[in-house]
């Protein structure tokens, strides 16, 4: 059985805040966040409280149901003739279509105007500013966070923390970039994959390096395969590190600063091998699905990224290492309402079911506190 609530729906209906209803209730605001979204299953008397405050019964709150079988069997659905061959792992969307259900391939590339709440009218400059025209006058904005990071499962905790209200404002950056913007206190919330060359610990080196001592906190996101990703079938016979420096083939590289380009200079060194030998070296690709998206359109031959940007477009994978995306989160923006969404989102089974199973993640230290 599990606990279904109407928390939201009649909190809103009688206007009542949630700052304002924690403070009734004696509760703190992040718990009724908490609440509302069903990760966390309140006590006795904090519903009885609740209820009290609203004016109604319990069971007006709260009910129990019935729940659902795991979503493990398979079954056979209609695909949209939109590709011509689907790979294993490749994600689909599915589709009530009268009495049928058909699964339409995941746009790794998305086709449409993406999501926005402005327009620049003048600036973005060196001045770092910019004059914008808003599509809502007056629109408040404190109900989201704001993480930099290049991990492309960052979307999946974004639909997940929408549930519980909280919109999750992504900036695709390399992880140096992320850090970076954290210290200077432009983000929420940075993600790291920066596997250090001599330790091979990953991140917490380079943490160490750029914020003070307990300064900031550092929770596990999911530990991924980085590899090299190939075209389908690998017509190329790219098998082995030692292939980069075949003369027919063509690399889509990282920029500066990016765990997979750090990944390739470090392989690179350890073949003896320098940049300038390699084809496509100098060409740049901002972010994993980029990346992929380079070898999917047979604009390159191979990238070094992860394994879940090779499923989005049904690509082979030869693995290389396996590295933790970590995310780092200062202090004062860890008491935040929408950062405890997120941690609690964290260790929701529903979110690490659809990482594992869409990317190929490992979340099984997901949410767990590093530093």
């Amino acid at each position: 059985m599990s606990v279904k609530n109407k928390l939201s729906h009649l909190r809103n209906k009688q206007g009542v805040s949630a700052k304002r209803l924690a403070e009734l209730v004696g509760v703190q605001r992040q718990t009724i966040y908490a609440m509302e979204a069903g990760t966390y299953v309140p006590n006795t008397l904090v519903a009885l409280r609740l209820a009290q405050v609203l004016g109604v019964k319990v069971e007006d709150l709260f009910t129990l149901e019935e729940i659902a079988p795991a979503a493990s069997a398979t079954r056979e659905v209609d695909l949209l003739p939109l590709e011509d061959r689907l790979q294993p792992g490749q994600p689909l969307q599915l589709c009530q279509v009268s009495r049928r259900v058909v699964g339409v391939p995941s746009a790794p590339v998305s086709s449409y105007l993406p999501a926005a709440d402005a327009v620049v009218v003048k600036g973005g400059g060196k001045t770092g500013r910019a004059v914008i025209e808003p599509f809502v006058v007056d629109q408040e904005y404190g109900r989201r966070l704001l993480i930099a990071g290049c991990d492309p499962g960052i979307s999946v905790l974004g639909r997940h923390m929408k549930t519980a209200g909280i919109e999750l404002v992504t900036a695709s950056c390399s992880s140096s970039k992320a850090l970076d913007l954290l210290k200077r206190k432009q983000i929420h919330v940075a993600g790291s994959h920066l596997r250090d060359e001599i330790s091979g610990e990953s991140n917490l080196p380079a943490i160490r390096k750029l914020f003070p001592v307990k300064s900031v906190k550092v929770v596990n996101f999911a530990v991924w395969e980085e590899g090299i990703v190939v075209a389908q079938s690998n017509p190329k016979q790219i098998c082995k590190v030692e292939d980069f420096a075949r003369t027919d083939l063509r690399l889509i590289n990282r920029e500066a600063g990016a765990g997979s380009r750090l990944l390739l200079d470090t392989t690179l060194r350890r073949l003896g091998c320098k940049g300038a030998q390699i084809n496509g070296y100098e060409r740049i690709a901002y972010g994993h699905i980029p990346a992929a998206w380079h070898v999917y359109s047979g604009q390159a031959d191979y990238c070094i990224a992860t394994r879940a940007a090779a499923r989005v477009f049904g690509l082979g994978f030869i693995s290389l290492v396996s590295e933790s995306f970590d995310l780092v989160i200062p202090k004062q923006h860890a008491e935040l309402g929408a950062t405890q969404i997120l941690l609690e989102t964290l260790n929701r089974g529903a979110f690490q079911r659809e990482l594992e199973l869409l990317g190929g993640y490992d979340t099984r230290q997901t949410g767990k506190l590093l530093a």
